[in-house]
């Protein structure tokens, strides 16, 4: 076993972290060096809570060297216990506190329409992230996160969900396919993670090995596990082909999303803006969300920087029946919400709709009509959906009836 190791980030342009050199040793105490640029304000909390730290988890002899770019207690924490446990084997965990606001649980069928990725080992990305107001803070242990760093951002994405305010964001993890993702669910089942990105789900299968670990991590514990919810990623060829048994295949499975990136290039074709080398697999996750009762989600755009190109394939995904999308960056979370939020005039026709509605009802009617229309079942229930959601927007008052005049 190595009696030395390193966690964290250093060099240009790091913040909010550190890098942790730890040399277990023979004898002669904890040897503690510190280099921090916050040294005069923080530099004896910091000496105290490493220490702490080594007494929990019983090393009495190290060499332990940390190079602090302004970490959080919970980064601290969460660098000095990813290099223990590459030295030594302990079960104890060293918990940063639970937040009230990280004790929430989310509807299934609560707004999805922007979920902001934010690489799982980089601190800075994740403490304020919550202030931009995405309906959802994914932190990302798959593609963002370099093979060498998968196990320390564990216990950084763990503590993020733990003692990091989001602002009502619902909490999303990303892990790694395969056998690593399942191993990635020892470290944030237990932590309050409201939903679980499954990616490049190809099969139902995948979905209950998932659940499978959940369950086996939790059966005869003392942990009180709330619902986690699932959104599996469709990625591939064989995945568009799976859709419907994928979203349909567990009670838990709130949304399905498509990943365009990792999709044409399975097709060994690139993508456009346009999105006509897409358009069948974004249908086929749509139809097959619809079916299974679902959410369907869109992939993320990737040009950061055209906000209008953004807007414009926001509002082409909604038209193919997505109900939110992904985005990397905080500018992006506004544009995606006014372009999938009902615009004034589907908020108007809707109130026409189900005003009539409404209206033929209490007359004891079977059919509603709309001036010269006659309006049919599913229209009606597409109107409500926008009024509804007009009014979770505050796009709408709740009582916007009792005023109405058609």
């Amino acid at each position: 076993m190595a009696e030395i190791s390193t966690t964290g980030n250093k060099g240009k342009g790091i913040r909010s972290d550190c890098f942790v050199t730890l040399e277990l040793a023979a004898k002669g105490g904890i040897n503690l060096q510190l280099e921090s640029k916050v040294a005069v304000m923080y530099g004896e909390s910091i000496k105290k809570q490493a220490l702490e730290i080594m007494a929990f988890f019983g090393i009495e002899h190290a060499n332990l060297r940390i190079e602090d770019q302004g970490a959080l207690p919970l980064v601290l924490a969460a660098r000095i216990e990813a290099a223990v446990k590459k030295l030594i084997s302990t079960e104890k965990e060293y918990l940063t506190p639970l937040l009230d606001c990280n004790k929430s649980l989310t509807a299934r069928d609560r707004n999805r329409f922007s979920r902001l990725y934010l690489p799982g080992n980089s601190p800075a990305l994740m403490i304020n992230a919550g202030i931009h107001h995405p309906d959802g803070i994914i932190l990302d242990l798959e593609d963002a996160v370099a093979p060498e760093k998968k196990y320390e951002a564990r216990f950084l994405v763990r503590n993020a969900l733990r003692s990091i305010d989001f602002y009502g964001a619902e909490r999303m993890v990303r892990i790694n396919q395969g056998e690593r993702g399942l191993e990635d669910l020892e470290y944030i089942v237990a932590h309050n993670v409201n939903l679980i990105l499954l990616p490049k789900c190809e099969s139902a299968g995948q979905v209950h090995a998932v659940n499978k670990k959940i369950e086996e991590f939790v059966h005869g514990t003392s942990y009180m596990v709330h619902p986690i919810w699932i959104m599996p990623i469709i990625e591939s060829a064989l995945g568009v082909i799976n859709a419907y048994s994928i979203a349909s295949s567990a009670d838990n499975v709130v949304a399905l999303a498509i990943g365009l990136e990792d999709y044409t290039a399975d097709l060994g074709t690139r993508r456009t803006l346009e999105g006509k080398e897409s358009f069948f697999a974004r249908s086929m996750v749509v139809n097959a969300a619809r079916a299974a009762g679902i959410q369907p989600i869109d992939s993320v755009f990737s040009d950061i920087g055209d906000m209008e190109a953004l807007r414009q394939n926001v509002l082409n995904s909604k038209a193919l029946g997505f109900d939110g999308m992904g985005c990397i960056h905080p500018r992006q979370i506004n544009v995606i919400h006014e372009a999938f939020a009902p615009s004034s005039e589907e908020i108007e026709k809707a109130k026409k709709i189900v005003f009539a509605f409404h209206e033929a009802e209490k007359k004891g009617l079977g059919v509603v009509a709309l001036g010269n229309k006659m309006i049919d079942p599913p229209v009606v229930k597409r109107a409500l959906n926008t009024i509804n959601l007009a009014v979770k927007m505050n796009k709408l008052a709740e009582n916007w009836r009792e005023s109405y005049e058609i």
